[in-house]
């Protein structure tokens, strides 16, 4: 797999998502609203989808206090437990969308299950379930049932949210790690079946940054020692603006070394 973070650049122009519409998973809180913060800022017209809703009101509320600053565009609410939801209901909200907006530009898979560290024989059953529902199997189906809207886009980029425990496995880390393994995967083959075509997907592996997940997996870390989620931006604009329009099928990191 390349790391191409040392030949890109990440620096995007203010209006780069200018017309454009980006859905974002997990946009309630930690990197998922940062993103959408940041793509709101660059012009995009954001969809907010999570599973709480009142989380998701108080980053629409963010999102429209910038209109004094910046061009906003007034985002949209999709809550939705990736854990519970349907088959239809991602075919459900792929028609709205194409209803409302005529054609989906980009799409950030942020949303995730970690469940617990713990010694491989002793995870639970349901516990393994929970954590590939929400990390591989939502996203499967979300995919199959959005690519029609993303095909109307005169250029599409999907970005999968991946891990250091993605790449190489870690002790403990158990299902989290083989979802990730299975996100870089799920990833690869929709990037070689769409080469060539106006849709691109990449992955991103955020590493060290101050969110809830984070403290769960690392509870005695020092949150401020970390890069906070508005820190890792650049390479999340990038990859959804159309700077990055020959970029496909990369794993690339927010945080280089």
């Amino acid at each position: 797999m390349t790391d191409q973070n040392s030949t890109l650049n990440f620096a995007v122009a203010p209006d780069c998502l200018k017309g454009k519409t980006i859905l974002v998973t997990g946009a309630g809180a930690g990197i998922g609203k940062a993103a959408a913060l940041a793509y709101a800022k660059h012009g995009a017209e954001v969809i907010l989808l999570g599973r709480t809703t009142a989380k998701l009101e108080k980053v629409y509320d963010e999102i429209m206090a910038l209109s004094d600053t910046y061009p906003i565009a007034e985002p949209a609410i999709v809550p939705l437990d990736l854990k519970g939801a349907s088959k239809q209901n991602y075919i459900d909200m792929a028609t709205t969308i194409e209803q409302t907006f005529g054609k989906l530009d980009g799409v950030l898979n942020n949303a995730g299950a970690l469940g617990s560290i713990m010694p491989f024989e002793q995870f639970p059953q349901e516990m393994l379930e929970e954590v590939m529902q929400v990390n591989v199997n939502a996203q499967f189906i979300m995919m199959q049932a959005l690519i029609p809207v993303l095909k109307k886009a005169d250029s599409a980029s999907i970005i999968f949210t991946s891990s250091s425990v993605g790449r190489k496995g870690r002790a403990f880390w158990g299902p989290y790690a083989i979802s990730k393994f299975a996100t870089e995967g799920m990833m690869q083959v929709l990037a070689e079946e769409y080469d060539n075509t106006k849709m691109r997907f990449n992955c991103i592996n955020p590493g060290a940054t101050a969110t809830k997940m984070r403290q769960t997996a690392y509870p005695a870390e020092d949150q401020k020692k970390l890069k906070q989620p508005d820190e890792i931006m650049p390479v999340y604009l990038y990859l959804m603006s159309d700077e990055s329009q020959k970029v496909n099928g990369q794993s690339l990191d927010a945080q280089p070394k």
